[in-house]
């Protein structure tokens, strides 16, 4: 019965989402088409201004990896892993996850594709990816973009989010499945 209610829940929320804010706006006497062009351009300009961050990021990524650094520091990290029934396969998803989104999802890919969606390996790298953020790809290219160039804190708090994310995924993961 629960499952029914959330299945018909989740089938109708985006297209009233859809339907309400617009709807609201209108009534409010909101130009919704003004204002949906006026976002967009400004989505645009966005989009023109995290180019440069985003090809320095990308670049990144593609040395740190090509360069066997990630294997060599995956194989570092292997006994302690072990000690906590870390399976190693899932290592350098936690390793990537920080650095690139799509990094991170070819390589959760992989690992479903390896071991199958439904086993321990598959079930940790998709609940992995949805507990965890690309903290670099955020300070890069949305701090870049706006022009902030002093981080502070935000990259010690955005990388202890991102290994909480992942113990708690394998916490989780480990008492559900």
């Amino acid at each position: 019965m629960i499952m029914k209610l959330i299945n018909e829940v989740s089938r109708w929320a985006i297209p009233l989402v859809f339907f309400i804010i617009p709807l609201i706006a209108f009534i409010r006497g909101v130009n919704v088409y003004e204002a949906f062009t006026e976002g967009a351009q400004e989505g645009f300009d966005t989009a023109i201004k995290i180019i440069p961050f985003l090809v320095g990021m990308l670049l990144a990524v593609g040395v740190f990896r090509a360069s066997g650094a990630m294997d060599l520091f995956t194989r570092f990290l292997a006994p302690i892993t072990g000690l906590l029934h870390i399976p190693g396969e899932v290592l350098p998803l936690a390793l990537t996850r920080p650095l690139s989104g799509g990094g991170a999802l070819g390589i959760a890919a992989d690992l479903i594709n390896s071991f199958g969606p439904d086993t321990y390996i598959g079930r940790l790298a998709s609940t992995m990816q949805g507990s965890t953020d690309t903290t670099f790809y955020v300070l890069t290219v949305y701090f870049g973009s706006v022009g902030v160039i002093r981080y502070r804190y935000s990259l010690a708090v955005g990388l202890i989010a991102d290994v909480v994310g992942f113990l708690a995924s394998v916490f989780i993961c480990n008492i559900v499945f």
